[in-house]
């Protein structure tokens, strides 16, 4: 290995974590949470833990005589990423 492929192999390692963590710190602001199994890739909002109409619950409980959860425009409202990755086996399929 030549001090060339050396010295980028060591910086792509030095990335890896850097790129991470990034990740994660841009997840945790943005209230967003990060689900991953060999399925999906799945990004979802959560509700805002400031939030001045719901206070971090996601919603609130409507009266009457058949209750229903009204959810909280701070986490509802918004758009979700999902990426299929493998499609998931029928339930008779015996697994990989």
């Amino acid at each position: 290995m030549t001090a060339r492929h050396l010295r980028a192999a060591l910086l792509l390692a030095a990335a890896v974590p850097l790129t991470a963590a990034t990740a994660a710190a841009v997840l945790k602001a943005g209230h967003l949470t990060l689900y991953a199994d060999r399925h999906r890739i799945e990004i979802t909002a959560r509700p805002r833990p400031n939030c001045p109409r719901c206070h971090g619950e996601g919603g609130w409980w409507t009266g009457g005589a058949f209750p229903e959860m009204e959810a909280c425009g701070c986490w509802a409202d918004r758009r979700e990423l999902r990426l299929r990755l493998l499609p998931i086996p029928a339930w008779d399929e015996p697994p990989f």
